[in-house]
């Protein structure tokens, strides 16, 4: 983003709201690391968010006197982790959550059955119904961003991401707001541990019968498949992950073709593109991301 003309200044100064920028120092003097949004939008305004992410008030003012941008804050940069509680919309939650109205209600059973209380922290929420908890973790956390690792309606922001920051504004929907200004809490070892993903499995190696072998494999892909066509809101993100994740070690040993696999995935994740926000790149990058996974950790087939 190359720097404004003092005209250019001038005229975003008139229509710049002044909270939008004092929010936007508000977030950095609290020790976050900032970045500029689109206007009444979500989306970065900069390329390289996460490495242009930062806490000097002269870029900053910078930035703000050229359009009136939302503020994002970049999670990782910040030392943070944001568990970010959506609402559920009347949708209904899958049987493991039966009755449970959103992510809200979801992490209050989470709490629950790891006998800890419902966080206290400082919390934002959003003007579609939803929550974001902030939670500080260590510099060395590797914790990145989740979709419904730990439950329905229940995502993160870890390195790799970014929330939305209070005084920012959606168009047509309203503003993000502080719910409780609470300091900054320490993530519990209970939501670490959840959001925390297994261990990478060892290259396997399986012996079948040589007739018994491609049967195999095409019954991986179809189980695969089946789950990601069948997976609901909130779950579809990572069951095309894991799936894309399997069908890439069977890639990557030599049993599978990526074509056929990425064709199959693709197929099956059709059936959620447009709903709830769900999108075609969106399913292209979750594939393309298992896939790559899969490729480290190669599966094969011995004939016997």
């Amino acid at each position: 983003m190359s720097s404004p003309s003092p005209t250019d200044i001038a005229a975003a100064a008139e229509v710049t709201p002044p909270r939008l920028l004092k929010a936007a120092l508000d977030a950095t003097a609290a020790g976050h690391a900032v970045i500029p949004l689109r206007p009444g939008a979500k989306a970065a305004a900069v390329s390289a968010w996460e490495q242009a992410a930062t806490r000097d008030e002269t870029q900053i003012r910078r930035w703000w006197a050229q359009a009136p941008f939302n503020i994002g804050i970049a999670t990782g940069p910040s030392g943070l982790h944001v568990i970010d509680l959506d609402d559920g919309h009347g949708q209904p939650p899958p049987q493991d959550f039966a009755g449970a109205r959103g992510g809200q209600d979801v992490l209050a059973r989470l709490a629950a059955a790891a006998g800890q209380p419902f966080p206290d922290t400082f919390t934002v929420d959003t003007p579609r119904g939803g929550s974001h908890l902030y939670f500080a973790v260590p510099p060395e956390s590797e914790l990145r961003c989740t979709v419904g690792r730990l439950g329905w309606r229940v995502d993160s922001r870890g390195h790799g991401g970014y929330v939305v920051a209070a005084g920012s504004v959606l168009a047509g929907e309203g503003l993000y707001v502080v719910r409780h200004a609470a300091p900054i809490a320490a993530l519990p070892d209970w939501l670490v541990e959840g959001l925390t993903p297994p261990p990478a499995p060892e290259p396997a190696e399986l012996a079948l019968p040589s007739a018994r072998a491609s049967a195999y494999v095409r019954a991986v892909v179809e189980r695969e498949t089946t789950a990601v066509a069948l997976a609901g809101t909130g779950t579809r993100h990572h069951t095309l992950l894991r799936a894309a994740g399997s069908l890439g070690r069977l890639v990557s040993g030599g049993e599978l073709d990526e074509p056929t696999a990425a064709a199959a995935l693709q197929q099956a994740a059709a059936r959620h593109i447009g709903v709830d926000d769900f999108t075609a790149a969106e399913a292209e990058r979750t594939i393309r991301d298992g896939l790559r996974w899969g490729s480290q950790h190669p599966r094969t087939i011995t004939r016997t």
